[in-house]
């Protein structure tokens, strides 16, 4: 489905300051200012329009959360959503995962979800990836040790490809679920995307790994 982009998205996100960090790429080593304490930074990267990561900062108010999104319409819909809420513990990114070495302080963060990430099938296209070599270094730079990645997808090429790339780099494999949502369980929070995929009978694979 085509995104319908929002005229002057990039604009009207200027109204939602409670919720958005414009100057995130000044703020490496300093984000525990942004949230008034230092509890453990938990970040999405891809966080659509932000169903995932908001229910998980109303049940972990102990966690700070920021949402990663590259599309700035999707940011805007995500924006006028979240801002409602008013949750101290949570702050959106209009950032590329590409910038995550420059946005965070080497150990600044506690954990990385990569949820239903775009899987970029074509071979030529691996680069691009969220979990190619590049943006796992990034990983590895950017959280504290011992550090926690979680990986959703209903894309099983995605996921094998994923594995593959966790075990070369001997990340301690923690969880793994080849039919997440094959038994119905409360707990489990999921993406709008997860809604509508499992609705329509789609597998979804889990893997959650400790570096």
């Amino acid at each position: 489905m085509r995104l319908r982009k929002i005229k002057n998205a990039n604009e009207k996100l200027e109204e939602y300051g409670s919720i958005m960090v414009f100057d995130h790429l000044e703020r490496a080593g300093k984000w525990g200012e942004v949230f008034g304490n230092a509890n453990p930074i938990i970040l999405e990267i891809g966080m659509g329009k932000g169903q995932f990561i908001s229910e998980n900062a109303i049940r972990h108010p102990e966690n700070n959360y920021l949402g990663f999104e590259i599309a700035e319409s999707i940011v805007l819909k995500a924006a006028r959503k979240l801002g409602k809420l008013h949750l101290g513990n949570l702050r959106i990114i209009h950032a590329d995962a590409h910038d995550a070495e420059r946005i965070f302080a080497p150990g600044e963060i506690a954990e990385i979800f990569l949820n239903f990430s775009d899987p970029w099938p074509k071979s030529r296209h691996a680069k691009r990836r969220l979990t190619f070599d590049n943006f796992l270094v990034a990983y590895e730079n950017i959280l504290k040790r011992p550090g926690i990645i979680e990986l959703k997808t209903d894309n099983r090429h995605l996921f094998e490809y994923s594995l593959l790339r966790f075990n070369e780099r001997r990340y301690r494999f923690l969880d793994l679920n080849l039919n997440l949502h094959e038994v119905p369980d409360e707990n489990i929070i999921t993406t709008e995307y997860e809604d509508k995929f499992v609705a329509a009978g789609n597998t979804i694979y889990y893997v959650k790994v400790e570096i």
